[in-house]
């Protein structure tokens, strides 16, 4: 029984983003929220705030009652593809999910407790997006299924990049949120408050590029360890960054 539990809290820790990296694109996004936005935020959420909010969406898997969000964390398509070119599952992806979500959060018919709710799953799912392994193929399970060591013990690629390489740096979300790279270096900065629906889409694309060389640079069976901690871990708190902005973005374009 004890074997079992490791090996279902293994596979359900491999899904996502860690906890630590929701909270640092939440801590992001909460120092690019306009005056109007975060207070309406914060009435919204009953005075929870968006870090604290950021992992809602993975605590309710293991309530069978919102089983029907499990496919809105991710999406999968063959490494040559654009979204635009693939039939999306009925099931639902992590590109439909952050668009019903703002959909909801849009209508002035919805109630606050739902409005919370789908705020929460928004704040997850845009940090799910800025995961390149969400983007994955569906044979190996967004590289769930290509087994590595890291650091000498039994892993696999997307667990690496979920968490792994952020829990190898050993900071808190907070110190992480204050030591990403300078954003004035980031181009899509300067318009932080200009968020179009179609925004949502071209990243789709643009983080499928990260997904490709992900894949390209492994092999199953791999040694990773420092080496590929130093190459790669730039990308990851680019990401990280770049994930916190953009919720910063889809949250002014809803509540300023």
């Amino acid at each position: 029984m004890r074997f079992l539990i490791v090996i279902i809290l293994s596979i359900l820790s491999t899904i996502n983003w860690g906890s630590t990296g929701h909270r640092v694109i939440a801590e992001v996004a909460s120092n690019y929220l306009t005056d109007n936005a975060r207070l309406q935020i914060d009435n919204i959420l009953n005075g929870e705030t968006l870090v604290n909010a950021s992992t809602y969406a993975d605590d309710i898997k293991s309530d069978s009652r919102y089983d029907m969000y499990y496919d809105w964390h991710f999406l999968n398509m063959e490494l040559d593809d654009e979204y635009e070119d693939i039939t999306p599952s009925v099931r639902g992806d992590v590109f439909i999910a952050i668009n019903k979500c703002i959909d909801i959060l849009e209508s002035d018919s919805v109630s606050d407790t739902d409005k919370s709710f789908y705020l929460k799953l928004l704040v997850h799912f845009v940090g799910d997006l800025h995961q390149p392994l969400h983007i994955g193929r569906y044979e190996d399970r967004g590289a769930n299924r290509i087994y590595v060591k890291w650091f000498g013990r039994n892993s696999n690629l997307h667990r690496v990049w979920d968490s792994e390489m952020i829990n190898s740096h050993n900071m808190s979300y907070s110190e992480l949120a204050l030591n990403l790279p300078n954003p004035d270096f980031l181009l899509f900065t300067e318009e932080a408050n200009d968020f179009k629906r179609g925004d949502v889409l071209n990243w789709v694309d643009e983080i499928h590029e990260y997904t490709n060389k992900i894949y390209a640079d492994v092999s199953i069976d791999d040694k990773l360890g420092y080496e590929y901690q130093y190459k790669n871990f730039g990308a990851v708190k680019d990401l990280l960054l770049i994930g916190g902005i953009r919720l910063a973005k889809i949250l002014n374009y809803l509540f300023d």
